[in-house]
């Protein structure tokens, strides 16, 4: 199941990776530039967390990627993904904010310049926060003086420095996005609000009804803004709830695959992943531009006799 899941979400990154990247979807530069960015991200999440850290040892153990130093490497630069997808798509709901609800500061924020330096700033933070947790683990066991496998160290679970830095961590991503992504309450109430006022202005006097692009626009908007803060509380709310759970209870080790412990991990981890999939999906899928510039990539080679002339 699991590996099934980090390949959908895997293929779904890369389709909007490339989609995206072409332009043709009807949307701005400085959404596109969010978009591929959070797409990027949740691309990484899936290689490093979900198939080098998680999958490939259970399949492989004996791989290069359970020497210590390597897996300590995976484990960061998927944690550090994870930080930079969740912030992403905080920063990205800030823009819709802004855009939406702030007419005013719309100009000047909501721009391809302030996209590409929101991305390089969340990265660049992103990977800073993650760096301790390549000197957290240590070896399983050595062979020919070469160290296997990514254990805790003693200290890691005793130390108050490290109880205190993986407390800033579990505050950082995912609990403060949980309070900043409510922030679409504040659009939503805004769009209610604005909407009425233009109802009033179109208005539906005397049985007359107007199809009102905007209105149909602001309530996609609403669907969208509602959809992605949903999706993110419900698939990373089990990997919150055990963290907690396994910092209180002291859980060091797994004895074995078949451990409860071990499988709530995973199980919360596989919906972590599946969210690194749907964030990015929920808002470029309903895009009738996306959707049409997907079909036409999946079509291309069959328009094109592509197709027949590799089979002949």
């Amino acid at each position: 199941m699991f590996p099934s899941v980090s390949l959908s979400s895997l293929t779904d990154n890369l389709v909007v990776i490339v989609t995206l990247a072409r332009g043709k979807c009807g949307l701005s530069k400085c959404v596109t530039h969010y978009l591929v960015g959070m797409a990027v991200a949740d691309f990484l999440v899936v290689v490093f967390d979900a198939i080098l850290w998680c999958t490939v040892p259970i399949y492989l153990p004996h791989s290069f990627l359970n020497i210590t130093p390597v897996c300590s490497l995976v484990v960061t630069l998927g944690s550090a993904a994870t930080v930079v997808s969740v912030w992403l798509t905080v920063t990205f709901t800030a823009d819709r904010f802004v855009a939406i609800c702030c007419e005013k500061l719309q100009t000047q924020f909501c721009t391809e310049r302030n996209a590409a330096a929101f991305l390089g700033t969340v990265t660049i933070l992103g990977t800073l926060e993650s760096l301790p947790r390549y000197f957290i683990y240590d070896a399983h066991y050595l062979i020919d003086n070469i160290p296997w496998g990514c254990a805790p160290k003693p200290s890691f679970f005793s130390s108050p420095a490290w109880a205190t830095f993986e407390v800033l961590n579990y505050i950082l991503t995912p609990c403060a996005p949980f309070f900043l992504i409510l922030f679409n309450v504040l659009t939503v109430r805004q769009i209610l609000a604005s909407s009425r006022i233009r109802r009033g202005l179109y208005g539906q006097r005397n049985g007359e009804k107007h199809k009102d692009a905007e209105m149909e626009n602001r309530r996609k908007s609403i669907a969208l803004l509602f959809s992605i803060s949903g999706s993110f509380v419900l698939l990373w709310v089990t990997q919150v709830v055990y963290n907690i759970y396994a910092r209180i209870t002291d859980i060091q080790y797994y004895s074995s695959y078949t451990d409860p412990h071990f499988i709530t991990d995973h199980t919360a981890k596989m919906l972590q992943v599946l969210s690194s999939c749907t964030n990015t999906c929920i808002y470029v899928v309903v895009q009738a531009k996306f959707r049409e510039e997907l079909k036409n990539a999946i079509t291309y080679p069959f328009k094109k006799g592509l197709w027949v002339q590799g089979v002949n």
